[in-house]
């Protein structure tokens, strides 16, 4: 504990009245809410890890302490079951990609159809190879749990009103589901796309959400 010599504002001739302010427990507790988030962050890493390597199914609570290097006791103080962490793995995914779409917004600001290049640029951002092996690994679970994509049901709803109020709803929708495909294409590991391919698609994409409007009916 922590204590401070504040002087009274009622000061006698006789000297001054002393209070204590015990300031280390606002201290203390904020140091264990930095440790605690730091753990909850090596648990989530160490889980992606396992979940990218052997799935969701394989994966133990045992498994992710001892990657994490903490307690099995530690981990469970964090997530209390092996649902709770891996509705946190789904929550953490889903942030990041929030984060990335609002971080490319001022990339194309001046552009038509922000909304929908904003959310490509955020899935393009999480379809790498270790990203798609976490998501491919959390298949299983969800099958087994199918609430644990309520988080991901949430976002989706949420970008999809998004892109209808983009300038051009319609172009908006085919080259957002034109990049959904692609994704699930290489979730499952069954993508005939070249690399070449893949770049030569998504310029296409890129001069479709040019326009404003669909072209007219001949």
């Amino acid at each position: 504990m922590i204590v401070a010599y504040i002087p009274s504002s009622r000061c006698s001739a006789r000297g001054s009245t002393v209070r204590t302010v015990q300031i280390g427990a606002p201290l203390r507790m904020a140091g264990e809410r930095r440790t605690r988030t730091n753990s909850r962050s090596r648990i989530l890493d160490a889980a992606a890890e396992i979940v990218a390597e052997i799935g969701a199914g394989k994966m133990t609570l045992d498994a992710v302490a001892e990657r994490a290097g903490l307690s099995k006791g530690g981990l469970l103080y964090n997530f209390p079951s092996k649902d709770a962490l891996l509705q946190a793995m789904i929550e953490r995914m889903v942030e990041d990609g929030i984060t990335e779409r609002e971080a490319s917004r001022s990339a194309h600001a001046h552009r038509p159809n922000v909304e929908a290049r904003c959310i490509i640029a955020s899935d393009l951002a999480h379809c790498g190879s270790h990203s798609r092996d976490v998501a491919s690994g959390m298949l299983a679970a969800i099958s087994e749990n199918p609430s644990l994509l309520e988080p991901v049901r949430k976002v989706v709803a949420e970008e999809w009103a998004m892109m209808r109020a983009s300038d051009c709803p319609e172009l908006s929708a085919i080259a957002w589901l034109a990049v959904q495909g692609l994704m699930s294409l290489d979730m499952f590991a069954i993508s005939p796309v070249t690399p070449e391919d893949r770049e030569h698609i998504l310029a296409a994409l890129d001069r479709l959400l040019d326009c404003r409007a669909l072209p007219a009916p001949q």
